[in-house]
């Protein structure tokens, strides 16, 4: 029987890397994200590349009700999620705290923590009835160790992180496994969405280094899911070889 994995942001970067990776070995998946157009196209990608069942749902994570509403109104055939994969987040903005853009902290925090919350707390009791399941949140060395203007978005991945150690506690009864994956400098549309659209800054974050790509998340994302039913990674941080700490990098 095919695995039933949700991912959510899956419209681009890590989600639809992570929900391509899924859909290539065998898997069906329940992918979420608020932009349609491009739901639909990854849903007819997967469906006629890997011959997934794919259901699309156009909502926003920072809304409870539209998470309970969807998260309630699934088929019961698309009820029996054995992976969760809390991907939607954002960084907004890069300014000193006393100068920081209110709408940015509002968007990170609703996004990177209320997001995750919502989601988890409606798709864990399905996985609490069935005494099985894996929730994976997607973290950032920005969870680790903050660094210069990074104040509201490293605290919101910081609460990441408290809240995925707190959940492995209150669900490990259920024999449902919690994992972080925490990912250092990744080139997606990550920076682009921080500064607003501004491409050449957005690139010069990845200049004299090679960075991690989405893919790279991926095969993490999924590698975490392949180990034996007692097995349960609970946090892991990756970085490119070429960045050492969430300041420190070799570039040339």
């Amino acid at each position: 029987m095919k695995k039933v994995i949700l991912v959510t942001g899956a419209t681009s970067g890590f989600g639809k890397a992570i929900a391509i990776k899924f859909a290539k070995n065998g898997a069906n998946l329940i992918i979420t994200g608020r932009r349609q157009e491009r739901l639909l196209d990854l849903k007819l990608k997967l469906e006629n590349e890997y011959q997934a069942e794919i259901l699309p749902l156009c909502f926003d994570v920072r809304n409870a009700r539209e998470v309970e509403n969807n998260i309630l109104a699934l088929p019961q055939n698309w009820k029996a999620i054995d992976v969760l994969v809390n991907n939607a987040g954002l960084a907004a903005g890069m300014h000193p705290i006393h100068e920081g853009v209110l709408d940015d902290w509002e968007r990170m925090i609703d996004t990177n923590m209320k997001g995750l919350l919502y989601m988890t707390r409606f798709v864990a009791p399905l996985m609490v009835a069935r005494k099985k399941g894996h929730i994976i949140n997607i973290g950032s060395v920005a969870g680790k160790e903050v660094y210069p203007n990074g104040n509201v978005y490293c605290g919101s991945k910081f609460g990441v992180d408290a809240i995925t150690k707190a959940t492995r506690i209150d669900l490990v009864q259920y024999n449902i496994k919690v994992t972080q994956v925490a990912p250092g400098a990744a080139n997606t549309e990550f920076s682009l969405v921080r500064f607003n659209g501004d491409q050449e800054r957005a690139d010069n974050m990845y200049k004299g280094f090679k960075p991690l790509l989405a893919e790279d998340i991926a095969e993490t994302v999924y590698y975490v899911t392949t180990l034996p039913d007692h097995v349960n990674i609970n946090d892991l941080v990756l970085m490119p070889t070429a960045q050492a700490s969430s300041m420190h990098f070799y570039k040339v």
